[in-house]
């Protein structure tokens, strides 16, 4: 820890040469636009993803990410957006994710994209008023009553992600990365969004034990202890984002893009590529599906399964308090197996052999 903290910095990295790309007259430039209305960048990046994804499921856009959808939200193509701004096709398209099982909370959030686009649109005289107001009428559509599928990994499962993780990399600087992001998601219970914005000077030392400032949702932040695991996996990680022999820049990204072939970009590693990390390595693991925020809900479960208190738990999550952890656990996917338990009553077991299946 100490090679961590306590070595000198180069004066400055190669920068991000991400470019602005202007807008048409007829397009619509929805990143210029959103500084003035959202001021988070986990709010500008989410929105990016939610119009990016309306726009691809209700046209016949191809989807994008990375420099790709930076270019497509400073452009919108307002032939193709125009048609399908409306409440009629936002509805449609809310009801599309519910029976896709997304989550209530990024439903609310594609819901807010789409209405923040829509008043942006009619602000700028592009959109009618009375079109940009009707949509706001327009609710998230109800889905099934009941517990939602998210997963809940055991321990095992999220020991043989975090060895996939390794596996799928192509390049000893990828699978240092991908050590360090997977066990930040796997053991410190982070956000995708918070793993993107972390920087080297986000680590450092607080009472002798090494720990990690976090900045959450909103204006949040808060430090968390960083066990020996996520330590020497950084330790590893560093020399990749060493600059002519010397530590990474305090300001520059922990966590960074790799590519391919095995360099590594001064730019930050984004939540796409979080998210494919994750879906491939659980792909790789047989896990089959598994979300990012699965690592996060398992974390939770696991250690309250252990026997954690509900204190401890809510402080490593960051929730607001302890009543927003209760309900959070109590949304967790339980065992439901009173029908296993009343069969072994009835001894029912021993009779299966005589029943005619075909």
């Amino acid at each position: 820890m100490k090679n961590l903290m306590n070595e000198a910095y180069p004066e400055s990295l190669p920068e991000d040469d991400t470019t602005i790309v202007p807008a048409s007259s007829g397009s619509f430039n929805f990143t210029a636009v959103l500084q003035g209305r959202a001021t988070s960048p986990h709010t500008h990046r989410a929105y990016a993803r939610w119009i990016d994804h309306y726009v691809t499921d209700m046209t016949d856009l191809q989807p994008t990410r990375g420099r790709a959808r930076k270019a497509r939200m400073q452009a919108l193509p307002l032939d193709r957006l125009l048609p399908i701004v409306n409440s009629t096709s936002l509805r449609a398209w809310l009801g599309q994710l519910v029976r896709q099982r997304q989550g209530k909370q990024a439903i609310n959030q594609a819901r807010a994209a789409v209405l923040t686009l829509a008043s942006l649109l009619a602000e700028a005289g592009v959109l009618d008023d009375y079109t940009a107001a009707a949509m706001t009428n327009v609710r998230v559509p109800r889905a099934e009553t009941g517990q939602r599928q998210g997963r809940w990994l055991s321990v095992e499962q999220v020991r043989a992600l975090m060895v996939a993780a390794d596996e799928i990399a192509h390049t000893p600087a990828q699978r240092a990365r991908n050590a360090v992001a997977i066990r930040m998601l796997c053991i410190m219970a982070l956000r995708r969004e918070e793993l993107t914005v972390l920087r080297w000077k986000d680590l450092h030392t607080q009472a002798g034990r090494p720990v990690l400032q976090v900045h959450g949702k909103g204006s949040k932040s808060a430090v968390v202890d960083v066990p020996t695991a996520v330590i020497r996996a950084i330790e590893r990680w560093m020399p990749y984002c060493m600059y002519a022999g010397q530590p990474p820049e305090p300001d520059s990204y922990l966590v960074r893009r790799v590519y391919r072939g095995g360099a590594v970009h001064a730019s930050g590693i984004t939540a796409d590529a979080i998210w494919r990390i994750v879906k491939q390595a659980a792909e790789h693991a047989g896990l089959g599906r598994v979300a990012p925020h699965d690592l996060r809900r398992s974390v939770a479960g696991n250690l309250e399964m252990s026997g954690v208190p509900v204190e401890t738990i809510s402080r490593l999550l960051r929730h607001s308090s302890i009543a927003v952890t209760q309900s959070y656990l109590s949304r967790l996917p339980r065992q439901n197996e009173g029908a296993l338990l009343m069969a072994d009553l009835l001894a029912l077991e021993d009779d299966y052999d005589d029943l005619d299946l075909e």
